[in-house]
């Protein structure tokens, strides 16, 4: 429950501090006074969003802090999964920098706004007068039929398995999509890579054929600048080795005389084996020489290949070439490989139907079976709140999609009077019904849910007199196993709370501020009063305000 509320430089408060107790706190004060305000600071700390807007004075921190006692059993489980210092005071606070910053701590912990409002959703729930327009919404309608049939369990089970059938079916249609638009390319791919298998790209080397290509293109020139160097080596008179032969011959016979010149003709006979070697060699590639237009033309294609490759892929080598082949290759196996992942998908798909289908038919048989006792607990505490006559209906029927709660669409019908036909909520009820009905459906949804703290403000609106009292009552039945916060402005209701607090303006040192306190049994007395008979309070209001505190 909530135990201790401070608000600093919110708004129209600078200090604010209160605590609360358990059972039924009402909150009373004039329009104006600033309970929308301690609210609105309240929903800063159930993670709502935050407004600099919102700072009394910019240039300080605004902070709301509030204080919950929590249940050991309920709450552990929590703080250890996400990593926080459990303590059965649990601290909540919420801070506005002059920034425009803010922040959330639990237990002096910083933490997402997520996970705040994860943990605030399961202590405290504020309705107001405003959110009985809830009734109207078939999401709501269908929340309070499952929260009535503890099918909740069962409807998270449910959303589990179509959260996953929600992901397969757009994966489903994400690799048609894709598929498709591989298809198209497919053929142009296939020929691209045919190409490139033809070009034969593992044994190729681009600069051993330009140099063979080049060859052939001289070949005759080769020819002939060849033969000119074979007449040069080997004329009879003035040929090269001749020559050599000679200047070696006559060396050779001075070299007995002379070292010097015995290590000149080793020298000039190294040189003379070295010419007649270049000489054979040249020799034989002279011999080999021949123009093979065949060979040519089979180099020039394969060149042309593999340049207009070059320029279509815009590489510039043939490990690129073997790169693109490789991507398109690859291209081609994930098509196939994707028809695979689609016939997986469907399969998947249609395994996900089948266990929403005996889900959502669990859910709608528990459902229905808990329709009629729950009309009958709407109607007795509708009649207890004055309305005798009243009439529901309940229906449930079958949807042909899986929605994110079954494929169960609930309609509640209802007159408020006997003799009027049943018409869907929206259209059957006042706004003093519509309270009535919302503090029926409060206090039903309290019954199944572990909820520490209720806020209600003003759900009584609309409503006076012995109706107003029983409202009260109904409020008193609820603060057995909750706390029960209820700002109202009927005086029947407030003297049903275990205490009163009173919002009012003050002004301090020139500023006007919102203050929250405790009254007490003689002040409680005054403000009933003065809801009864306005602000000039008659002794007559005053025992009527005494009567209805007793």
């Amino acid at each position: 429950m909530l135990s201790h509320l401070s608000i600093r430089n919110y708004a129209l408060i600078d200090i604010l501090d209160i605590d609360f107790p358990s059972g039924m706190i009402t909150v009373t004060g004039e329009t104006g006074a600033g309970k929308s305000i301690i609210l609105g600071a309240l929903k800063l700390v159930l993670g709502e969003r935050a407004d600099y807007k919102s700072l009394k004075n910019v240039d300080e921190k605004c902070f709301v802090e509030a204080e919950f006692i929590l249940d050991h059993e309920l709450f552990s489980d929590f703080f250890t999964d996400n990593e926080l210092d459990y303590d059965s005071s649990t601290i909540i606070r919420r801070e506005i920098l002059p920034s425009g910053k803010s922040r959330a701590f639990i237990n002096d912990t910083p933490v997402t706004l997520h996970l705040l409002q994860t943990l605030t959703k399961k202590l405290i729930d504020i309705h107001s007068q405003f959110d009985s327009a809830e009734l109207m919404n078939e999401k709501f309608q269908l929340h309070l039929l499952d929260n009535y049939s503890n099918t909740i369990v069962e409807v998270k089970e449910y959303q589990q398995v179509y959260h996953q059938y929600l992901f397969e079916k757009n994966k489903l249609q994400s690799l048609k999509d894709k598929l498709l638009s591989g298809n198209e390319e497919l053929d142009y791919k296939n020929y691209l890579l045919d190409e490139l298998n033809s070009a034969n790209l593992d044994s190729l080397n681009y600069t051993e054929l330009e140099n063979e290509l080049n060859l052939l293109k001289n070949s005759e020139y080769l020819a002939q600048i060849l033969s000119e160097i074979k007449q040069l080596f080997d004329n009879d008179e003035m040929g090269v080795l001749n020559q050599i032969r000679e200047v070696y011959s006559r060396m050779d016979k001075g070299s007995q005389f002379s070292p010097n010149l015995l290590k000149l003709s080793e020298r000039l006979s190294s040189i003379k084996l070295e010419l007649q070697d270049i000489y054979s060699e040249s020799e034989f590639f002279l011999e080999k020489l021949d123009f093979n237009p065949l060979r040519f033309e089979e180099l020039s294609q394969k060149i042309d290949l593999i340049n207009s490759l070059y320029l279509k892929h815009k590489v510039s080598t043939i490990e690129d070439l073997i790169d693109v082949r490789n991507t398109l290759s690859k291209d081609t196996f994930d098509l196939v490989n994707l028809e695979n992942q689609i016939l997986d998908c469907e399969d998947k798909i249609q395994k996900l139907e089948s266990n929403l289908n005996n889900l959502a038919e669990s859910l709608h048989r528990k459902r229905l079976k808990h329709i009629p006792e729950l009309e009958n607990k709407i109607l007795n505490i509708l009649s207890l709140l004055g309305m005798e006559k009243s009439q529901i209906e309940i229906s449930m029927q079958n949807t042909n999609d899986y929605t994110q709660s079954g494929t169960d669409i609930v309609t509640i019908n209802f007159s408020a009077n006997a003799g009027m036909r049943l018409q869907p909520i929206a259209k059957a009820i006042s706004g003093g019904e519509r309270s009535r009905f919302m503090l029926a459906i409060k206090k039903i949804m309290s019954e199944k849910e572990a909820l520490p703290t209720l806020i209600l403000d003003e759900i009584d609106t609309g409503v006076s007199g012995r109706i107003a009292n029983e409202m009260g009552i109904l409020m008193q039945n609820m603060a057995k196993t909750m706390q029960l916060l209820v700002i109202t402005h009927l005086p029947q209701v407030a003297a049903k709370g275990n205490i009163q607090v009173k919002v009012e303006k003050t002004e301090i040192k020139g500023e006007t501020q919102t203050q929250i306190r405790l009254l007490s049994h003689h002040e409680r007395i005054e403000e009933i009063a003065q809801l009864i008979s306005g602000s000039n309070i008659t002794e007559t209001a005053r025992k009527q305000a005494l009567e209805l505190l007793k």
